[in-house]
């Protein structure tokens, strides 16, 4: 059975008023185009819809049922069209994010903050590593990624969003940690604990160390910020993490940031999505207000760096 908008648009009219002239005025139709329109429903369901007793029209016990089906389908197509307006208008959508793992320390809160102004928006955050971040970018699985050096591989669009420091962590009694001006060579005389390999902040730190020609003693691997920080702060090692990481620690003294020469390394979180992605109208406006947001982060995040060293 094939039934297309029209024909049950025009149905609905005849049915309504009951009688062919008056449908064709409404629908600004010949009558005998809305007869024939009606005839191929008719055709098409395998039923009479309409009977013609003398001058009256009525609705066969078919007729009766498609009014119903009609109405149903015209509440769905007003629901469509009201939701596609709220859409335009930014009061509803969905919004999926996809953040590498270290970058989840100011995502999650610039990603309330988006939510506040869009309450109606539905908001999906995987934070996750760059393997799996890659994978959501290529199956289009997110609308934006927030994540360290884009891919080469994928076909993406990228913008800078802010800059990404790795720094020397260390306890705070640490013998280093009233040092000024450390030689770079000295860290190799310390074991250091850092990101496994296959990350983008283990790639820049090996990229960094290899420019200076210089050998790291990794004393451990970790995957995730939060045990190196723990792993430091518990005396195990030095570290290097991102600055977005230790800002609570930083206040709360249990960690502090080493004046190590030629550091800290420069990286940038980017702010990217696949080439072919057509961006919603909610996605365009978070990535705006990302944008405008980052450049009215506080000083500390935003890499004042003489500012935290021995903090």
């Amino acid at each position: 059975m094939h039934l297309t908008l029209r024909q049950l648009n025009i149905f609905y009219a005849v049915a309504s008023q009951l009688s062919y002239t008056r449908a064709s005025e409404i629908l600004h139709l010949t009558q005998p185009a809305v007869s024939m329109q009606v005839r191929q429903l008719e055709e098409n369901i395998g039923l009479p819809l309409f009977e013609q007793l003398g001058k009256s029209l009525f609705l066969t016990t078919a007729g009766e049922e498609l009014v119903g089906y009609c109405e149903r389908i015209n509440h769905i197509v007003d629901d469509a069209e009201n939701t596609f307006n709220s859409m335009k208008s930014l009061s509803c959508g969905k919004l999926k994010i996809t953040v590498a793992s270290t970058a989840n320390y100011f995502a999650a809160s610039l990603l309330s903050a988006f939510s506040h102004q869009h309450k109606s928006v539905q908001l999906s955050l995987n934070v996750t590593n760059r393997d799996n971040l890659l994978k959501d970018l290529k199956n289009n699985h997110c609308d934006l990624a927030i994540m360290g050096k884009p891919p080469l591989e994928l076909d993406v669009e990228s913008t800078v969003l802010m800059e990404n420091p790795l720094v020397v962590i260390a306890p705070p009694n640490h013998p280093l940690s009233k040092q000024k001006s450390i030689p770079l060579t000295t860290l190799t005389q310390e074991s250091i604990v850092v990101r496994e390999k296959g990350s983008g902040t283990r790639s820049a730190i090996e990229r960094f160390f290899d420019l200076h020609g210089i050998s790291l003693n990794v004393a451990a691997e970790m995957s995730a910020s939060e045990a190196i920080k723990q792993a430091v702060a518990a005396g195990l090692s030095l570290g290097i993490v991102s600055l977005h990481t230790i800002q609570l620690e930083l206040e709360a003294n249990k960690l502090v940031v080493l004046d190590v020469e030629n550091m800290p390394i420069i990286r940038h979180w980017y702010l990217v999505h696949h080439r072919e992605k057509r961006l919603s109208p909610i996605a365009l406006a978070f990535q705006k207000f990302l944008l405008n947001q980052v450049q009215d982060m506080s000083p500390t995040t935003q890499v004042s760096f003489s500012n935290i060293v021995n903090s």
